[in-house]
């Protein structure tokens, strides 16, 4: 194998697929980057896989010679990160009666070698061949997962809401996470017609899966890079894969059923505020340096004659705060309390100036929703405050 390749291409792209390399690998080739030298099309193509999942890219190269092997993820690409802007050739040794895997990386003023494996202990990347094929807008794609990933739950014991809940409707694409304390729900507008390959228009509300938090963050990230108008995706049972050009995301769909969380959404409400959106988190973020480190909770009082919100701490050990900012109220005074965490990631998520809040009391479920924006519904359970 011998080619020539830009540096700034090779370690951007290494540095994709790296996210994919496994953290503890249950297989020495597992740790490594997949790396295959096409000469007919002159391109190289890299892959990382941790058995969840898979991130596959190609870029273009001057290939003299193809091949194939697997080199370590991490030295590979720390020392490819630290080398010179300019041209640098790859080369192995095929001569040999054994092989070796020993890749020679050659820049301008430097000459490094690398021991890798073969790529025939790498497992494949998995394929749909059978499941649904559906095109998605990546700009729709790309809203509806920013706006809901940061409600799905870390805690990796509580298996299904560590993801989010995608469904396609007839009418465009639901997202949906949450951690059992806060629900986001995303609608994102789709420029075009959502096409399904198998299904006629009246069955595409049966397709609903649940994908992992961390695949999908990694998606985000590949999405920024590229200016595609779509995106390719692909579910079968147990998986799901997205393609577009030269790169590719393949990822388990985490099994299980997931909540009903249309049903937690009050219908009707007793309590409704606007405020402007900047104020309001400018006031929380300022209030939350004195939250109580051990339940963070801020104390949310709607005053309807005065036409104001204000927001208090009372930490005993640390100190008080309060700050008030104008709101448009409608329905009686109300005291509610809430994490404060979970109102500065709604806040900063929700980006339109004015942003509504529904209260029905100071115990039942908060809902936050963005004026003149993104459809978006972002739930969140109150503190119970002791009197």
């Amino acid at each position: 194998m011998k080619l020539v390749c830009a540096q700034n291409q090779l370690s951007t792209n290494l540095s994709l697929v790296s996210r994919a390399v496994a953290a503890r690998p249950s297989h020495p080739v597992l740790a490594n980057v997949l790396l295959i030298a096409d000469a007919e099309n002159q391109q190289i193509k890299l892959s990382a896989f941790d058995l969840s999942l898979g991130i596959q890219t190609s870029f273009p190269a001057d290939v003299e010679e193809g091949g194939k092997l697997t080199l370590p993820a991490r030295l590979f690409t720390d020392i490819v990160s630290r080398l010179p802007e300019g041209d640098i050739t790859l080369s192995t040794d095929t001569e040999a009666d054994e092989p070796t895997y020993l890749t020679t990386i050659t820049c301008a003023n430097g000459r490094y070698q690398v021991r890798g494996l073969g790529a025939e202990e790498f497992p494949a990347l998995p394929e749909v061949e059978e499941g649904e094929t559906i095109q998605l807008s990546a700009i729709a794609l790309t809203e509806g997962l920013r706006n809901s990933l940061f409600s799905a739950s870390p805690d990796e014991t509580k298996q299904i809401l560590t993801g989010v809940h995608l469904t396609l409707k007839e009418d465009g694409l639901e997202f949906a996470a949450t951690d059992g304390h806060r629900l986001a729900v995303v609608e994102p507008p789709v420029p075009e017609a959502t096409e399904a390959s198998s299904k006629k228009k009246a069955d595409l509300q049966e397709l609903d899966v649940t994908i992992p938090a961390k695949a999908l963050q990694e998606l985000t990230k590949m999405l920024d890079r590229q200016s595609e108008s779509s995106v390719a995706v692909k579910f079968d049972r147990g998986q799901a894969v997205f393609e577009w050009v030269d790169q590719r995301l393949t990822t388990r769909l985490l099994e299980g059923q997931y909540p009903n969380y249309r049903q937690l959404i009050p219908k009707q409400f007793g309590y409704q505020a606007t405020v402007e959106r900047r104020l309001l988190l400018s006031a929380v973020e300022r209030i939350a340096v004195l939250a109580d480190q051990k339940n963070n909770i801020v104390k949310m009082t709607l005053n309807n004659s005065k036409g104001t919100l204000s927001l208090s701490v009372d930490a005993p050990d640390v100190g008080s705060g309060e700050e008030t900012i104008p709101a448009q109220i409608t329905g009686e005074d109300l005291i509610i309390a809430f994490n404060v965490k979970y109102l500065l990631d709604g806040l900063k998520t929700l980006n339109t100036s004015e942003i509504q809040m529904q209260f029905n009391t100071p115990t039942s479920p908060a809902i936050f929703t963005p004026l003149g924006g993104l459809k978006m519904t972002y739930l969140v359970m109150p503190v119970q405050i002791r009197s």
